[in-house]
């Protein structure tokens, strides 16, 4: 029972051991905790402080990013835009370059055409020229072939011709 209730000597010598080890610890142990605690305190205050110009500079480059990102949509759109222009262009280009040569195997099937034609032409002018000058031919053979019949013609063109 004594050590629940303790005695006035007993009491005063755990006050005494306890105010010297009080004394001790505030003089060695004190100062090497707070400085620890201290040291603890300004580390954790400079690592928040590193974390916020980390947090910073994070925002920062992500401003900086989104204004790449932004710079390079507007670029591609312009790119895009160009190589659009320059595909309609050559399209065009092509377009009137193939209507201009559509126009000229026109032109020159019609000439061909026409200078077949004309040739065509002529060779039948030609062959029935020569057809007719030889039926003429025969025909003239036959009908001069007796005198009496000679005679008669030469008549009968000299009375046609009219003197002048």
């Amino acid at each position: 029972m004594e050590l629940i209730k303790p005695d006035f000597g007993l009491l005063f010598y755990m006050l005494i051991g306890f105010g010297i080890l009080f004394l001790i610890l505030k003089k060695f142990a004190w100062p090497v905790i707070l400085k620890s605690i201290h040291e603890r305190e300004e580390m954790i205050e400079n690592q928040l402080h590193l974390a916020e110009q980390a947090q910073l500079k994070m925002e920062q480059l992500h401003s900086h990013h989104e204004e790449l990102l932004v710079q390079a949509k507007e670029e591609r759109d312009t790119i895009l835009a160009e190589a659009r222009k320059i595909r309609d262009k050559m399209y065009e280009d092509v377009k009137v370059k193939a209507e201009q040569e559509r126009q000229n195997i026109l032109e020159d099937a019609q000439k061909t055409i026409y200078f077949e034609k004309m040739r065509a032409l002529t060779d039948i002018q030609n062959f029935i020229a020569s057809a007719s000058i030889e039926i003429a031919e025969k025909i003239l053979r036959e009908e001069l072939s007796d005198k009496q019949r000679q005679q008669q013609l030469v008549e009968k063109l000299a009375h046609e011709v009219k003197y002048n």
